[in-house]
């Protein structure tokens, strides 16, 4: 599998025989890794790679810089709000994102340090072992841009940590420290950031070294829960995107852009 294709992605291989691939967004702003039109589009792809990659047995995703994701770039933002053709194609990618995820066949984990939101907050959550640092702030920030908590919000937060504390951060946009995350069962883990990474690879290489036909169809069963959730993911979505083409995602975006609070 050739990923030298990807360019918001560093992938490098690690483990025995390169089975581990580390997957790094890159901090295009030099502070945190954002989706643009292309790291929304190779974030989405490149699990299917993954899934592809006889040679891949566990897949690392973590940020670079200041923290794992910062959500979508302002410019793909407003190009959502104002083009019907992008808003459809961004839609079709948010969708495959989630799905893609679910469907590989290969385990996932995420390091998850400082800021954790947007597209990489998605494959953050939906990975199989989910790490957070301490100290890590994960928010869904879509009520807080004007439109409703579609992505990856409705086919797994209530699973992980149940529907009133799903609610709660969800609709009133909160943020989760990573120590908060882990006791309400949002991540699996939440260590100090200097272990972050260690551990990441540590239950990688475990992965990498087990039963690939037991794991992976282990996997496959479990992630069935979300399959079934798939409509209420659909019709988040749906929603979410319905609210791109309506007025309080301009205001959200004007307010992000001034950094001041929204007057919806």
């Amino acid at each position: 599998m050739d990923y030298s294709r990807y360019q918001t992605l560093n992938i490098t291989r690690r483990g025995d025989n390169g089975a581990v691939l580390d997957i790094q967004m890159k901090a295009l702003n030099g502070k945190l890794p954002t989706a643009d039109h292309q790291g929304h589009r190779e974030l989405t792809e490149i699990w299917r790679d993954v899934s592809a990659d006889d040679s891949v047995r566990c897949a690392v995703l973590r940020g670079e810089g200041q923290g794992f994701s910062g959500g979508g770039d302002l410019g793909l933002v407003q190009d959502m709000a104002q083009d019907f053709a992008v808003r459809s194609r961004v839609w079709k990618e948010a969708r495959d994102l989630v799905y893609n995820v679910i469907n590989c066949d290969k385990p996932i984990v995420s390091a998850m340090h400082g800021p954790a939101v947007g597209a990489g907050l998605v494959a953050g959550l939906l990975a199989d072992i989910s790490i957070a640092s301490r100290g890590a702030k994960i928010v869904d920030g879509h009520t807080r841009l004007g439109v409703a908590a579609g992505d990856h919000a409705a086919i797994i937060w209530p699973l992980l940590c149940g529907m009133a504390k799903a609610k709660y951060y969800l609709m009133l946009c909160e943020p989760v420290s990573g120590e908060e995350a882990e006791r309400i069962g949002l991540v699996s883990l939440a260590v100090e950031e200097a272990e972050l990474l260690p551990k990441a690879y540590e239950v990688a290489d475990r992965l990498a070294s087990g039963s690939q036909s037991a794991i992976r169809w282990t996997k496959y069963a479990l992630n069935n829960w979300l399959r079934q959730a798939g409509p209420s993911f659909d019709t988040s979505l749906a929603l979410e995107f319905m609210g791109f083409g309506g007025p309080d995602v301009r205001e959200g975006l004007a307010s992000l852009r001034d950094k001041r609070a929204p007057r919806f």
